[in-house]
C-alpha cells in the first residue's frame, strides 16, 4: 500500500508537469484566492498557500512582487537579490534616465517610486484586484510621474498562476526618457532557473537563449527551468494594444528578461508630454512545466481573446 501511493503521487506529479494547461477558451478556476494587506506588503495566496506578496515599503527603490511560487515546487522562481545586478528585484516596473532621474538603481536620492498605499478591491473568490498609485520622486524634487496600477490575480489551473498587469504613466509635467537598456516591466528569475544553469529562455518564434531572442521582437518571452527534479517557469505576455507592441526584448542568460522600448528610440529619446497618460499592460504566467508544456503560445491566445473581450466590455 505504501508503495501504491507513492507510485499514485509520482503519477500525479508527471502528469500536472507534462498536461497542457488549456486548450479551449474555458478558464476553469482551480483555486480560491485572498488577498491580505499588511504593513508594507498584500500577500495574495492560493488555497490558503503563499502566491506572491506585492512589497511597498518606503525604504524600497520602487514597489515589487517577491515571492512569486511556482505552483508545484511552492518556492520563488524569481529572485529578490541576485548577483549580478543585485538591484533587479524579482518582478518590478522601473526606469532610468526619465528627466534626470534614475528610477531603477543605485541611491533612492536619484529617484525613487513611492506607493501611496495600495487598495484591495477584490479580497477573495476566483480572482483577487487590488489597486496603487505611485510618486516617481526625488528628494527636493516635485514628483514627475504619476502611476496608477491595477492588478489581478488568478489560479486558473492547479499548474497555472496569472498576475495581470496594468499601470498608466501620468506625466506631472513634460517628462524626458533618453534612451536606456533599464526600462519598463521586467523579471529576474533565480539562478537555478537561468540559461547559464541550464534553464531555456524562449520566444514566440522559438527562438532561445540572449544570443537569439534579445533585440528581438516577439509578444512574449518564457524563461523555465528544472530545480530539485521539478521543472516551473515564468512568461511575460505584452498586450496588443501596447505602445511599441510587439517590443523588442532585452535578456541575458544569467535570468533578467524585460520588454524594454527605451533601449531602441531612434532618435535617441523619447518625451512623455504633461497631461497625456501612457497606459502599459502585461500578463504574467506563472507555470509548470516549460513554455511547451505549459502551451505558452496558447495562453497568449487566450490573452488576446481576453483583452478583445475587456475592449468590449468598455
Amino acid at each position: 500500500m505504501k508503495w501504491g501511493k507513492e507510485l499514485g503521487a509520482i503519477a500525479l506529479t508527471v502528469l500536472l508537469l507534462n498536461l497542457p494547461v488549456f486548450k479551449n477558451d474555458v478558464l476553469a478556476q482551480s483555486g480560491a484566492l485572498a488577498a491580505e494587506a499588511k504593513k508594507d506588503r498584500v500577500d495574495v495566496t492560493v488555497d490558503g498557500k503563499l502566491f506572491t506578496a506585492y512589497k511597498f515599503a518606503d525604504s524600497q527603490k520602487y514597489p515589487y512582487f517577491w515571492p512569486v511560487n511556482g505552483p508545484i515546487s511552492g518556492e520563488s522562481v524569481t529572485t529578490e537579490s541576485s548577483e549580478p545586478y543585485p538591484h533587479h528585484h524579482s518582478l518590478f516596473i522601473g526606469c532610468d534616465k526619465v528627466s534626470g532621474g534614475n528610477y531603477w538603481q543605485q541611491s533612492n536620492r536619484l529617484g525613487q517610486i513611492v506607493s501611496q498605499g495600495p487598495k484591495i478591491v477584490e479580497a477573495s473568490g476566483s480572482r483577487v484586484v487590488f489597486t496603487d498609485e505611485c510618486l516617481w520622486r526625488r528628494p527636493g524634487y516635485d514628483p514627475v510621474i504619476r502611476d496608477k496600477r491595477r492588478i489581478e490575480v488568478t489560479a486558473p489551473q492547479p499548474t497555472v498562476r496569472l498576475i495581470d498587469f496594468e499601470i498608466t504613466l501620468e506625466p506631472l509635467t513634460d517628462v524626458r526618457i533618453e534612451k536606456s537598456n533599464h526600462s519598463l516591466f521586467s523579471a529576474r528569475v533565480v539562478p537555478e532557473l537561468s540559461v547559464k544553469n541550464g534553464g531555456v529562455l524562449v520566444n514566440a518564434d522559438g527562438k532561445t537563449s540572449e544570443k537569439d531572442t534579445f533585440g528581438v521582437q516577439s509578444p512574449w518571452c518564457d524563461y523555465s527551468g528544472s530545480r530539485d527534479g521539478v521543472t516551473e517557469g515564468i512568461a511575460i505576455l505584452q498586450n496588443p494594444a501596447n505602445r511599441w507592441y510587439p517590443c523588442r526584448w532585452f535578456t541575458r542568460d544569467y535570468g533578467f528578461f524585460s520588454p524594454t522600448p527605451m533601449n531602441w528610440l531612434e532618435e535617441g529619446y523619447i518625451v512623455l508630454a504633461q497631461g497625456e497618460p501612457l497606459t502599459l499592460r502585461y500578463r504574467v504566467v506563472v507555470h509548470a512545466g516549460n513554455a511547451e508544456t505549459a502551451d505558452i503560445a496558447n495562453l497568449f491566445e487566450q490573452y488576446l481573446r481576453d483583452a478583445e473581450s475587456s475592449k468590449a466590455r468598455k
